[in-house]
């Protein structure tokens, strides 16, 4: 039996004082004469052996009553049954997983609610204690003082689910930094409630604890079950418009032991339920559900994929947004400009397309860098920095597309698409070569997909162009037209992300009569479109920082993110087209934000409109076991894993593991037992 304040059993020397009020009875006696004193010496020898016993009992009694209380303010225990035992001096910091894992269910309540109700219990076994520290997964203010423990009780009634997943090396830096901050004198304990999910929890191997703090954690019997979540979106152009057929891929995952069937899929578009799909998900494995669907009206469209799984709910919605018919921005850099403007006639026809034309003497660099397409028409050499400001936006994944002179550089040219993958570029000898008709395009080659109508399919095979190069190349990337002899026309190479198109002939009739063809503006319709860059449908919290593409952005301008009356002022910075937003977490804001849709606000103008989801990791509902937990931190004495958490019984079952048996109570009631014992003596016993 060990003692929590052992100084109070100087009390016991108070039993001295009844001991010596039995020892020293200062009472005089009177005598009393009778004439015969036979009969009444007899009582008074029984009388007296009664008072002796008497005086005797009240001693025990009074005795016993002040070791009793004594013994009660030490506050003895039996010490627990465990080697590392809880030091109730120090600082005890709980955490508390609120994390969207935390909805799920056990016996139809929710693991949060199971955890909460043990951590109040614990609680009250720390109710005298004032140096108490409650972490959630916000991190917020609140969280860094030391408080009494009804105040975290209170606290614990208003503690909901948060948006902010943790992983353990997080939880435990953000525990040991706040106990830094506060001298305390004895040994800190720390507790972690928690399902322990394995997709959140971080490298657990690798977590290395003071040894000096005792660290008990204390995992839900979370059963891994099965959960539906959308993985990802994407359409399968990299640019849609208005009343069209567009097609969008979702990627449906499990992350349960049991396939779900017949899952209904839901697609609204701007509040509006566009189309439906369903897929059969299988254990541990995902779908992709294809949707058909027009758009009415040009700009941003909100879209929302929604489904119904339950017990988990916190994951059935996924958000993203589609821009209906954006600008294709194309850049005309020329040397030697066409006599029939075929470029710009092109382009002009359609206000799909944002057209901008400038001689190469004369092109700002900048505007490389915000365009999707450049075409290099007619430029005998490249000089200066266009050779690094094309390659720049061929890595960022857009597109140059190279018409040549009649008579190029090929040194000049040489270096630029050897960077590129196309070499051996030479020009021809021919200083006057004939005409050689067009091959037959391959219909099977993707480029002319959705393309040419029937008619113009016909067409083609009656009437073809023809071209006389002024260059050649060896054969690199993929060719889109070739002529008759075997020669390539028209090649289409992939380097990085972005696309280079070249071209065998300059457009000017001398050099062929592509350009007056019917086969021409398709060609280059499909090039600008294939210049685009993919639609960014969706993004997450946790990318940080979010890359989006934006117009003359300026160095100076701050950009903010509105949803509904939340407005956030994001860390941001500008690098060329492209902003870099870092979204602020929920201990930089007080509290989470929810997935959604957020307006881009550039001088109270919406720039944008982009759609956050939430990390799918919290989806995943796969969990440490405490058998695995006590595997990984084998090695370490001074963490203890707790079996089960449900148990009705868990305070009274960790109270003895680990805190030992109080027994205060017990010698209080026995003082008071002995203090009726007493009472009773003194009246009754006669």
């Amino acid at each position: 039996m060990g003692f929590l304040f052992p100084s109070f059993l100087w009390g016991l020397l108070a039993v001295s004082v009844p001991i010596a009020i039995h020892i020293f009875n200062f009472r005089r006696t009177k005598k009393v004469y009778f004439t015969n004193v036979a009969f009444l010496k007899a009582v008074e020898t029984k009388t007296r052996s009664v008072r002796q016993v008497k005086h005797w009992l009240v001693l025990a009694a009074r005795i016993l009553a002040i070791i009793c209380l004594a013994l009660a303010f030490a506050q003895p225990f039996l010490p627990a049954q465990n080697n590392v035992a809880v030091d109730r001096k120090g600082i005890t910091s709980l955490y508390l997983d609120n994390s969207l894992s935390m909805e799920s269910e056990l016996n139809n309540k929710r693991y949060l609610d199971i955890a909460t109700a043990r951590l109040s219990e614990l609680l009250g076994l720390f109710r005298n204690a004032t140096s108490l520290q409650l972490v959630t997964n916000e991190f917020s203010a609140q969280e860094q003082g030391l408080y009494a423990s009804e105040k975290l009780r209170d606290r614990l009634t208003t503690i909901g689910l948060s948006n902010t997943p943790r992983t353990f090396d997080q939880i435990y830096k953000r525990q040991e930094n706040l106990m830094a901050r506060h001298q305390h004198p004895g040994k800190n304990q720390l507790f972690w409630f928690s399902d322990f999910q394995k997709s959140t929890s971080g490298n657990l191997s690798g977590l290395k604890t003071d040894t000096t703090n005792q660290l008990f954690l204390v995992p839900v019997q979370a059963a891994a079950e099965k959960n539906v979540f959308v993985d990802s979106a994407w359409l399968n152009t990299p640019f849609i418009r208005e009343l069209q057929n567009n097609i969008l891929f979702v990627k449906v995952s499990n992350s349960g032991s049991e396939a779900a069937r017949n899952v209904v899929l839901k697609l609204n578009l701007d509040n509006t339920q566009a189309s439906t799909a369903s897929v059969n998900v299988p254990a541990n494995g995902s779908a992709t559900a294809k949707f058909n669907f027009n758009l009415k009206g040009k700009g941003y469209k909100k879209g929302q994929i929604t489904f119904d799984d339950f017990p988990v709910t916190f994951d059935n919605n996924y958000y993203f947004v589609l821009n209906a018919s954006p600008l294709i921005r194309v850049l005309h850099i020329y040397g030697q400009k066409s006599a029939g403007n075929y470029v710009e006639n092109v382009y002009a026809n359609d206000s799909l397309f944002s057209l901008q034309s400038y001689s190469a003497n004369n092109v700002d660099p900048g505007l490389i860098k915000n365009t999707d397409l450049v075409i290099l028409e007619g430029v005998t050499s490249l000089s200066g920095s266009l050779p690094q400001d094309l390659q720049e936006l061929i890595r960022n994944g857009g597109s140059v597309t190279v018409i040549p002179p009649a008579a190029p550089s090929t040194e000049s040219y040489n270096g630029f698409l050897s960077r590129l993958g196309v070499n051996g570029l030479t020009g021809t000898q021919n200083a006057d070569p004939a005409p050689v008709a067009f091959a037959a395009p391959d219909r099977n080659n993707p480029f002319f997909s959705d393309v040419f109508e029937e008619s113009v399919r016909q067409e083609l095979n009656l009437n073809l162009p023809s071209a006389s190069p002024v260059w050649s190349w060896a054969n690199a990337g993929q060719m889109v037209l070739a002529l008759r002899n075997g020669q390539t026309y028209l090649n289409q190479v992939t380097s990085g992300t972005g696309k280079l198109y070249l071209f065998a002939a300059p457009l000017n009739p001398e050099y062929g009569n592509i350009a007056q063809h019917a086969i021409f503006v398709p060609i280059m319709y499909k090039i600008a479109a294939s210049s685009v860059r993919a639609q960014r449908t969706s993004c997450k919290f946790d990318e940080n920082p979010i890359s989006l593409n934006v117009e003359k952005a300026q160095p100076n301008t701050v950009y903010k993110l509105r949803r509904n009356k939340t407005e956030v002022i994001p860390v941001q910075r500008i690098a060329g087209n492209q902003l870099l937003l870092e979204i602020p977490q929920g201990d930089q804001l007080g509290e989470g934000l929810d997935a959604g849709y957020f307006e881009l606000i550039k001088d109270n103008k919406v720039e944008q409109i982009i759609a956050l989801n939430h990390n799918n990791a919290e989806s995943k509902l796969q969990y440490y076991s405490p058998d695995e937990l006590r595997t990984i931190f084998a090695g370490q004495k001074n963490i203890q894993i707790f079996d089960r958490i449900d148990d009705d019984a868990f305070s009274t079952a960790f109270q003895q593991q680990n805190m030992g048996t109080n027994l205060w109570k017990y010698f209080l009631y026995a003082a008071l037992f002995f203090l009726l014992v007493e009472i009773a003596l003194i009246r009754f016993l006669k």
